[in-house]
């Protein structure tokens, strides 16, 4: 347990984009394997500031709780969605900085019992939490229509209505019980061309890991959320992984920063709006050829930081 065995993606663009003062108070709202939190709490006088690390995922806040022994870190193993309940229960009502770096960890993907990978043959699970919702419902309880949805939606699979009747015809025999099964599935329904271009799961994965852990509504809830915690130039920092996060991420930056919103041809302000926050980030931090070529999974990173008015 003590190396949880997450790789962090821009992990010091993130933590300067932080601009941690030594004596503030800052949320870790996906701690993952605490990388970031660790340089965060390095860079704290404890004796005035606060460190929370959230993570809905009870084997990394485990790993956290090693990680960060040397410091007073509070730990919360939880939803993120939670955090004004949390937060109040610690007597935190306004903080100087929050991060969010979305998506699966390096750690639930090579885990193969946690079923995230189609890599690995495992029980079809993708349970960020271990509770509630699983994989196997999703794949084995959904009708036609709904499984067809959010593989368009959340996978953009342009071959959805295929895999769909793969996988109805697939479950109609027996359960498809594992991503191996569910894997092959998805392999003899898409043409033979993008079989021999590139895996073809990767869509259909993460459509379904989306719906299972509610990732974009869960998304769009916590951003209001975090930034109504901050405190006056009190900063967010999102890293997103795909281009649904990253569309939720930056429309609420934008909305947050923009002034007024009356047509251009009105003598004067009727609608009052005034700018909430300033976007520290005009365009996104990506990572360096150099993280790339050590992390693949950088590759689609994309960092956003905006600081409240």
């Amino acid at each position: 347990m003590e190396n949880y065995g997450h790789t962090p993606v821009l992990l010091h663009e993130a933590v300067d984009a932080l601009d941690v003062r030594a004596n503030g108070i800052y949320i870790d709202f996906t701690t993952g394997g605490a990388s970031m939190s660790a340089l965060v709490a390095g860079r704290l006088d404890f004796r005035h500031a606060r460190l929370l690390c959230v993570d809905r995922d009870s084997a990394a806040i485990n790993a956290a709780k090693i990680k960060l022994a040397d410091f007073p870190v509070d730990f919360v193993n939880d939803n993120y969605t939670n955090i004004k309940f949390h937060a109040a229960r610690l007597g935190i009502t306004a903080v100087n900085g929050i991060l969010m770096d979305l998506g699966v960890s390096s750690h639930q993907l090579d885990t193969a019992e946690r079923g995230f990978s189609f890599h690995l043959d495992a029980p079809l699970d993708m349970r960020m939490s271990g509770e509630g919702l699983s994989a196997y419902d999703v794949v084995n309880g959904y009708s036609e229509d709904d499984l067809v949805r959010i593989l368009f939606k959340y996978g953009e699979e342009k071959f959805a209505r295929g895999i769909t009747k793969g996988i109805i015809k697939a479950r109609t025999d027996k359960p498809i019980r594992t991503t191996g099964e569910l894997a092959e599935v998805i392999k003899t329904n898409v043409p033979l061309k993008i079989r021999r271009e590139k895996n073809p799961c990767r869509k259909t994965f993460q459509a379904i890991r989306i719906e299972v852990n509610g990732e974009l509504e869960g998304l769009s809830f916590a951003l209001p959320e975090a930034f109504d915690l901050l405190a006056p130039k009190g900063r967010l920092v999102v890293i997103t992984f795909h281009s649904l996060e990253d569309r939720i991420v930056k429309n609420y930056f934008r909305d947050l920063a923009t002034g007024c919103t009356c047509p251009p041809d009105f003598p004067i302000c009727v609608c009052g709006n005034t700018p909430k926050a300033k976007l520290i980030t005009k365009k996104p931090i990506i990572a360096k050829e150099d993280e790339i070529a050590d992390n693949n999974r950088s590759r689609s990173a994309k960092l956003r930081v905006i600081e409240k008015m």
